[in-house]
């Protein structure tokens, strides 16, 4: 589709190509689809997942830290646990083994969680500044540039919102078939929305 990753253009293409079942929509601000496309996101995020670089400053004997990335949505690997930067077992510079390390979400914020928590000798080996790569969650902004999804998958990011809009109008037990094209192939599909949700999530899952 022509347009661009804004969430306008993103909102007009996805309504086009779900032809007369987008008059089920009324709202004049867009809501619906934009709520359907917010909704593909977390599939968008496992399909195709960014990663970033995100850094915390440890302090001895601490054992959670606030993720500062407003973007962070898990954990991926630290690369702060190098063991070849550790003293020997005999040496009396020793801190033992290394803490394991998750990421924890309480209150709605997100914290990496070091167990036990890291020792003074831990951070005189390894250093005070722990970096780790974390999965990014995907967004849609109003300028193309604000969004995270690669406009290669354009197609696909409009195929998972139109599952979403066909299980809305499947809730609502819609009456009587509907028509649309998916994202990828510009294929016409007639059916059931409950039949059209099922379709569009396999088309989804089976994409590359």
């Amino acid at each position: 589709m022509p347009g661009t990753m804004s969430e306008a253009d993103l909102v007009v293409d996805l309504k086009a190509s779900l032809f007369d079942a987008a008059n089920v929509f009324t709202d004049p601000t867009g809501a619906d689809f934009k709520r359907f496309l917010a909704q593909a996101l977390p599939d968008m995020q496992t399909k195709r997942p960014v990663t970033r670089l995100g850094t915390l400053t440890l302090v001895a004997d601490q054992a959670r830290y606030a993720v500062a990335e407003a973007d962070f949505a898990a954990l991926k690997t630290d690369i702060w646990r190098n063991t070849a930067r550790l003293p020997k077992p005999w040496e009396p510079t020793w801190p033992g083994g290394l803490p394991r390390i998750c990421e924890a979400r309480d209150g709605g914020a997100w914290y990496i969680q070091f167990d036990p928590a890291p020792t003074a000798l831990h951070l005189a080996a390894l250093g005070e500044t722990f970096r780790f790569y974390y999965f990014a969650a995907h967004a849609i902004g109003a300028l193309a540039a604000d969004t995270t999804v690669n406009p290669q998958d354009r197609g696909l990011l409009l195929l998972r919102a139109q599952a979403e809009a066909m299980l809305a109008l499947g809730l609502r037990n819609a009456g009587k078939p509907v028509q649309l094209r998916d994202g990828l192939s510009g294929t016409p599909r007639n059916s059931t929305p409950a039949a059209l949700h099922e379709l569009l999530l396999r088309l989804f899952k089976e994409a590359r």
